[in-house]
């Protein structure tokens, strides 16, 4: 279910804003679509990756030998197998991370820093055979003790997972704690006097646990190191170019000898921006001189892929009876795992974005602890964030006898406000998407029984623009060929198909678009930071102006006039000074090997005028005192969308957020024991929502134009998931009288908070 709000704006497109169907619904719902695992090819071999049962342990030696002498097994690698590589930053897209550490992420060389950290790789004729090997190769381990929370990290002599961590100072020459890897701070105004000069002052401590992404396809990938030196991957990843890139600065070889094929993608969501993979597959593909293939079991994608950061937050606001936040204090610590790379910095910058808030202090700290490396998880940092910093927000509203949405409406930022880094917003629909909450029928409605309770919030993200390229070729029979970099992970071949459509006058089921290898498109950056549909249909849209004006060209030559003399509407060409001379698409298509020859436009663009994106909820709750279950009721959420290239996408983007970030509110975490050693590495155990935990939830576009993209657009995938955590709790808390404080909301921890209130 979902409803439409136009805010200041004219509808003109015949193709933006409409639905057609996906071009590669059908070749998916029939089970022929190519993912990472159906990919066979002659001689190939089968890969397992022995990893490290210790949360942190040095490596005293390794054995291969008895493995090497199983029959079948082709090839066997270590971490000293890899080469050095500078200690130098590489841009992941949504993040950076430093090459020495991602190289030794992939296979560890002295130490290993978390359980599920390579340690060895074999390839052999037979999976069995793989996994025999495994237990052959003798590891002897030096265990360490391990950290496994932030505050423990930071502590004054806790152990070190780094040796050689590189820390920066943090204020002057002062030395950040032990385990800190990067410290970030935003400053702006006087805290310390507003704090004084508030009517009330709130100050809370929020923790959340790291939790996955979720995704359904486990990573795979297949690589053949051919005799020439050259290297081809096939894998699902989130960018293929980054794959490259990457595999090409681990490794130290020409990335114009690597060929990455793109293959569908069984969900992301930040996930498979980066991957350890590649590279080790890579190595043992030249060692065995035939194709290897790997792919992960459900264990292995939980313990050695990268979660989102459990955090450790501390939010201090303080406001006036009218309503007006004069300050805001938070210190938030997030798990970086076994290496740098937090998201801990989006967070800081994000968490207030939704507001104008004049004096503010935030820091940050990306802490190392003896777990997987975190990886990016839609907004990457920002989830955490919101939830500490809306939860607060709501009490602070009921302090003051405030409504919830009037008190967040009273302070929300609007064009040319500042954010708390500085960023001075453009133009945004923070306002009009809290008033599409505060008016919809959900939030006037009433709760229909005892223990339930309403919550709302607001979330921000700040989408990315980065480089897209695409290619346009008109056939004869009047479609046109595109050829696109950015993976599809969500509908983006026909959102992008739709942007060359609608400068072409055409239906959109006349593109046939093809997302196309490292070889045959331009550098395309990943398909992350809600950029797809906003960058790639950009790019999409420039081909196509360069098509559009061959077109007019060599209609021209037909009218027997000047390019100035011929009008394009809808699909038609014509000749000004004669009615009688015009074209369909389609039949000027036909002409082209007639007048010129073949017809093509290709663009690529690195656009800066990304648009801003905020979305609010309404939740509703029953919360069950003597079970402790939580059942989510029902959700309205609003976002605005700027324009909705296809609004049945924007639709599935918005209530799949919501969704996951019903999960991370009541049931997902990563449950560790005292050694480091993950309990629930599955499915079963790792309690995601399915549909039966899930509402009715009903998504309300509010399309407030982004003057920096031709048809309005803003990226829509991120920041869904942002305030669904604080409008969870704050549900809960209305049917409780318990602010839950920290994430899950799971059964124990509720009765928990029940009991605690109670006594």
């Amino acid at each position: 279910m979902a409803t439409t709000t136009t805010v200041e704006q004219k509808t003109t497109e015949k193709v933006i804003g409409t639905r057609p169907i996906r071009h590669d619904g059908v070749d998916k719902v029939t089970g022929r679509a190519i993912y990472g695992a159906d990919i066979n090819l002659p001689k190939m071999l089968h890969v397992k990756i022995l990893r490290s049962p210790h949360a942190h342990a040095r490596i005293v030696s390794i054995d291969t030998k008895q493995a090497l002498d199983i029959p079948g097994v082709k090839a066997v690698i270590t971490g000293e197998d890899l080469p050095e590589p500078p200690s130098q930053m590489q841009n992941l897209g949504e993040g950076a991370a430093n090459l020495r550490f991602l190289s030794d992420n992939a296979m560890a060389r002295t130490k290993a820093l978390y359980k599920g950290h390579a340690v060895a790789a074999v390839a052999a004729t037979e999976l069995y055979i793989a996994e025999e090997a495994l237990s052959a190769i003798k590891v002897t381990w030096e265990i360490l003790p391990a950290v496994l929370d932030t505050e423990s990290a930071m502590a004054e002599g806790a152990p070190l997972v780094h040796d050689d961590l590189p820390q920066r100072p943090m204020e002057g020459d002062q030395a950040p704690p032990p385990n800190v890897a990067r410290y970030f701070r935003f400053n702006i105004g006087d805290t310390q006097q507003a704090f004084e000069e508030s009517d009330t002052v709130v100050e809370r401590e929020f923790r959340t646990q790291m939790v996955h992404q979720g995704y359904i396809e486990p990573q795979t990938a297949t690589a053949l190191w051919k005799e020439d030196e050259s290297l081809t991957i096939w894998c699902s990843s989130q960018g293929h170019f980054n794959v490259r890139d990457q595999t090409s600065n681990i490794l130290q070889i020409p990335v114009s000898s690597i060929k990455v094929i793109p293959l569908e993608i069984g969900g992301g969501f930040g996930g498979k921006i980066g991957s350890t993979i590649y590279p080790v597959i890579s190595l043992l593909s030249k060692k065995a001189g035939v194709p290897v293939k790997y792919s992960m079991t459900r264990a292995e994608v939980f313990e050695g892929t990268g979660p989102g950061s459990g955090t450790h937050m501390r939010v201090k606001i303080g406001a006036m009876k009218t309503g007006k936040i004069t300050a805001v204090d938070v210190s938030l610590s997030y798990e970086a795992g076994a290496y740098p790379g937090s998201s801990v910095a989006s967070g800081c910058q994000n968490m207030f974005s939704p507001y104008v808030i004049e004096n503010a202090f935030i820091e940050g700290f990306d802490v190392i602890v003896n777990k997987p490396k975190t990886a990016a998880y839609r907004a990457p940092g920002t989830p955490q964030a919101a939830y500490a910093g809306e939860s607060i927000i709501d009490e602070v509203a009921e302090s003051i006898g405030m409504d919830p949405i009037d008190f967040r409406l009273l302070n929300v930022a609007e064009e040319d406000d500042s954010r708390v880094d500085g960023t001075k917003h453009r133009v945004i629909g923070a306002k009009e998407t809290l008033e599409a909450i505060k008016n919809h029928p959900h939030y006037k409605s009433p709760l229909n029984g005892p223990n339930q309770g309403r919550g709302v919030a607001i979330g921000y993200w700040g989408n990315a623009g980065m480089t897209s390229s695409c290619s346009l070729i008109v056939n004869g029979d009047g479609t046109v060929n595109l050829v696109e970099g950015s993976v599809d992970i969500g509908g983006t071949r026909t959102a992008i198909a739709m942007h060359a459509a609608e400068v072409l006058g055409i239906p959109a089921e006349d593109i046939h678009p093809v997302v196309a290898d490292t070889e045959s498109v331009g550098m395309t950056s990943i398909t992350a930071g809600s950029r797809t549909a906003f960058a790639s249909g950009w790019a999409a849209y420039e081909a196509a102006q360069g098509v559009l004006k061959e077109l007019i060209e060599r209609a021209a030559t037909v009218f027997e006039t000047t390019p100035d003399q011929v009008v394009h509407e809808d699909g038609t060409f014509r000749s000004v000074s004669d009615n009688d001379k015009k074209l369909t698409f389609k039949e000027l298509a036909g002409r082209l090997q007639r007048v010129g020859g073949p017809v093509i436009g290709q663009a690529t663009i690195t656009p800066r005028g990304v648009g801003t994106a905020f979305g609010a909820d309404i939740v509703d709750v029953e919360v069950d005192p003597e079970t402790g279950k939580v059942q989510v009721l029902r959700v309205t959420a609003a976002q605005d969308v700027g324009r909705a290239i296809h609004p049945s996408y924007v639709e599935g983007q918005i209530q799949g957020g919501v969704a996951q970030g019903i999960g991370w509110a009541l049931n997902e975490e990563y449950v560790f024991n005292d050694e480091g050693v993950m309990q629930n590495p599955g499915f079963l155990d790792y309690r995601m929502p399915t549909s039966l935990d899930l509402p009715m939830i009903e998504a309300v576009l509010v399309e407030k134009r982004n003057p920096g993209h031709p048809y309005g657009a803003r990226g829509v995938g991120e920041v869904p998931i942002v305030p669904v955590m604080a409008s969870v709790a704050n549900a809960v808390y209305r049917a409780t009288g318990v602010r839950y404080q920290a994430l899950p909301m799971s059964p124990g921890n509720i009765i928990a908070g029940l009991t605690q209130k109670d006594h």
